[in-house]
This record gives structure tokens, C-alpha cells and sequence, in this order.
């Protein structure tokens, strides 16, 4: 679907407005004693990651009761392997593991697609109380000024960052492989735990490119917007066209990607 118009403004301000209020119940108990459950082996989930998306499903069903959430916490009314017409993609917190263990670097992640399409975006870090949004078309932001994707034209110039799934402890290998080619090609390549996080650094010209296998929507459906929109390049992980619901990303500045499309390639699948 293609999609010309300019967005509705009270579809971002939504996705704020989302982010900002899960941020204040982020630092509300950051560092305090919470709940923690395990989903999977190496796989958490808080107490806080649950009331702020059961908040924000209160907030969609209110404002637009015609919309669908697919969030990480309760997952989605129907199948999430089909983009619905309107569908909020929501993370209420991205790092979790790191903010389980009182680590800093986390966030709120939300995107509003349309028939699968992201329309807007919003991250929210509330430790650099650092706000990244995006509209279809109208550039991307960090606290209100125009980002732009980093220059660097090289993997040797570049600063790399990627994630590891959470499956990893049984098949390290080829995470391993693929680290290690990057290790020897870029000038550093960091591991920070926030997929989202990762892919805004990228759309700030932090780092120059980011890849990760098995990732869900909402770990990526926001951040790939402001990618995008910051003059960026986003596909999968083969190079097809990007979808939140493909399962791998590669995230780049443009003038780098083929170089790591070539080095994914060599390391095979």
C-alpha cells in the first residue's frame, strides 16, 4: 500500500504521548524491588512491562476502539503474522533484561502501522530523556531536531552494533560467526541489549549499522521508521524488503549496506 498523505497528527501525538508515560512507570521502579518472571530460559519479564502495556491497551481502546495492539506482553487479537488494517506495535519496555538487572539502557518502543506499512514512530529512553519520533514521509527526530544518518563510506570507518536473540545459549555458534566477521571488518562492533535503541543510534549517526536474526515486530517496527526516515537503509537480513514481521533486520546508513549484505553472505545462513 502506498500512502502519500501526510499522517493524522493525533496518531503521533498518541505515540508520545505512549512512550513518555510508559518512561515515567519505567523510572518510577527502576532500581527498586520488582517483580521478575521468566518467559524463557534467558527471557525476563517484569511486573512494569506488563502494567505499562495493560496502560497503553486501556489508552488505544479509548481513543480508537477500531484499532488493534500487538504487544509483546499479551500479543495481539488475531494471527500477528497478518498485518491488520490498524495495528499499534507496542514494547513497553525494550531491554528488559537490562532493566531487570538495573542496567541503564532501555526504552519505550511504539510504531502505528497501517495495513502493515509504519505510518509513526516513537521511542522514548528515559535516562537520556532522549524522544525519537517519525512521520511516513516527514523525517525522522530526536527531541524535536532533524536526524540524519551517519557519512561513513567504509566497514573499517564504521561503528557496528547488533543483539542476540533469545534462543542464543543454544546455538552460539553461528552468532559467534557472524560477530567475528564483523569484529575483523569494522573498526568496533558493540552488543547494548535494546534493539530499538540500536536501530535510533542508527538513524543519529551513533552507530552506522545494526543487524539481528529472530526479532519480533515490536522490537523493530518503530526503530526501522526512524531509520528510514533519517535517510537510512532497512531490509532484512537476505537484503528483501523490510517488513516488522520478516524476523531479521539490517539497519544501515545506506553507503555501508551491500558491505554487510556481502559479509551475512559469506557467512551464510
Amino acid at each position: 500500500m502506498t500512502l502519500s498523505l501526510a499522517p493524522d497528527p493525533q496518531f503521533l501525538a498518541t505515540a508520545i504521548e505512549a512512550v513518555m508515560r510508559a518512561g515515567e512507570a519505567q523510572m518510577a521502579r527502576f532500581g527498586g524491588d520488582i517483580r521478575v518472571e521468566k518467559k524463557g530460559t534467558i527471557d525476563l519479564v517484569t511486573e512494569i512491562d506488563l502494567a505499562i502495556e495493560r496502560d497503553f491497551r486501556d489508552m488505544i481502546a479509548t481513543r480508537f476502539p477500531d484499532h488493534e495492539v500487538l504487544g509483546e506482553e499479551f500479543g495481539a487479537g488475531s494471527d500477528s503474522r497478518q498485518a491488520p488494517r490498524f495495528c499499534w506495535v507496542f514494547d513497553p519496555i525494550d531491554g528488559t533484561t537490562n532493566y531487570a538487572h538495573g542496567l541503564p539502557i532501555f526504552c519505550s518502543s511504539l510504531a502505528f502501522e497501517i495495513d502493515g506499512e509504519p505510518i509513526v514512530a516513537a521511542v522514548y529512553d528515559p535516562n537520556r530523556k532522549e524522544l525519537f519520533t517519525a512521520e511516513r514521509g516527514q523525517g525522522a527526530r530526536l527531541n524535536g531536531q532533524m536526524l540524519r544518518v551517519s557519512a561513513a563510506e567504509s566497514l573499517i570507518d564504521s561503528l557496528l552494533v547488533t543483539g542476540f536473540h533469545y534462543n542464543v545459549h543454544k546455538d552460539p555458534g553461528k552468532v559467534i560467526d557472524m560477530f567475528a566477521a564483523f569484529i575483523s571488518r569494522a573498526r568496533a562492533v558493540r552488543r547494548l541489549g535494546s534493539a530499538a535503541l540500536d536501530l535510533c543510534y542508527v538513524a543519529a549517526g551513533r552507530f552506522d549499522g545494526f543487524w539481528e536474526r529472530q526479532l519480533q515486530p515490536w522490537d523493530v517496527a518503530g526503530g526501522a521508521l526512524i531509520v528510514a526516515e533519517a535517510g537510512g537503509r532497512v531490509t532484512t537480513m537476505t537484503g528483501e524488503s523490510y517488513g516488522s514481521r520478516k524476523g531479521s533486520v539490517l539497519a544501515t546508513n545506506g553507503r555501508i549496506h551491500d558491505a554487510m549484505l556481502d559479509v551475512i553472505r559469506q557467512v551464510g545462513p
